[in-house]
């Protein structure tokens, strides 16, 4: 690669090695510091007793809900989308709302979900008690849910309406029916766009930590959690870059398992 060639790469390699490299170098080197800045790995050995392995645990399984239910709502209406007339049209209107802040967003389900809200007051309508649907487990994953909604869409729904439709036309005249065409063809075809999805929903959902805190309040603990709590009411940043840490592992292991698999010019 000649000196003209290299040039335009200069600016991206300087961003990368400011806003990658050198945060988590920092990261790295507070997670082997103790209180008094000596040197240490017990930070390392204590995230390996039962309560952070625990809190891991929690935030593997509270992802990998809010990614399973959001895919489920997404492929349907993903693929629904490209059957309208206007899907520009209203794909724009289902990504508007992830426009809006994020912490506005909590706060309204603040106001829905709680005793005085409508949720409760139409519960009310039918002669029922109001209930505490804040500071639940379901709350967490609804308002999650909704908030990943439109980023799993978007990458399923390029992928629906780039294929030819003439595939699917194939295969329902070589007899196979509704679900063996989608399990066979539509799927296979769309998995690309699915692990998009997967990877905007899933390595986000592990380090959530404002929703947890409002919307779940102390009744859902998280990997994002335990890192404000360490760095903002304990102190302790050497803990918390020790969770970042493992965190960013988390991170790479589900790109690389998510990652795109090149077709190598095979049709």
């Amino acid at each position: 690669m000649n000196k003209a060639a290299k040039g335009p790469l200069i600016p991206y390699v300087f961003w990368i090695i400011l806003f990658v490299i050198a945060p988590i170098a920092l990261i790295v080197y507070y997670s082997v510091l103790d209180l008094n800045g000596n040197f240490t790995l017990a930070n390392y050995a204590k995230f390996f007793t039962p309560v952070y392995l625990k809190m891991t645990l929690s935030s593997f399984w509270y992802a990998f809900l809010i990614t399973l239910f959001t895919l489920l709502f997404a492929y349907p209406t993903a693929y629904l989308l490209t059957k309208t007339k206007h899907k520009q049209l209203w794909l724009m209107l289902i990504i508007i709302p992830s426009w809006i802040n994020l912490l506005l967003k909590t706060y309204a389900f603040i106001g829905i979900f709680g005793l005085y809200g409508p949720i409760n007051a139409m519960i009310e309508v039918f002669g029922f008690d109001p209930k505490q649907i804040l500071f639940t487990d379901f709350s967490f994953v609804f308002v999650s849910v909704y908030i990943f909604i439109p980023f799993m869409i978007i990458p399923i729904f390029n992928s629906l309406d780039k294929m030819n439709p003439s595939l699917i036309y194939a295969s329902r005249d070589l007899g196979a029916n509704a679900w063996t065409t989608f399990r066979r063809v539509i799927f296979p075809l769309t998995i690309d766009g699915v692990k998009s999805g997967i990877q905007v929903t899933f390595i986000p959902a592990l380090s959530l930590f404002m929703i947890t805190r409002l919307i779940a309040g102390n009744q859902v603990i998280t990997l994002g959690t335990a890192i404000e709590q360490q760095f903002l009411v304990s102190q302790n940043w050497g803990m918390g870059s020790t969770i970042a840490v493992f965190l960013i592992l988390f991170m790479v292991l589900t790109m690389l398992f998510t990652r795109q698999k090149s077709k190598g010019g095979r049709i």
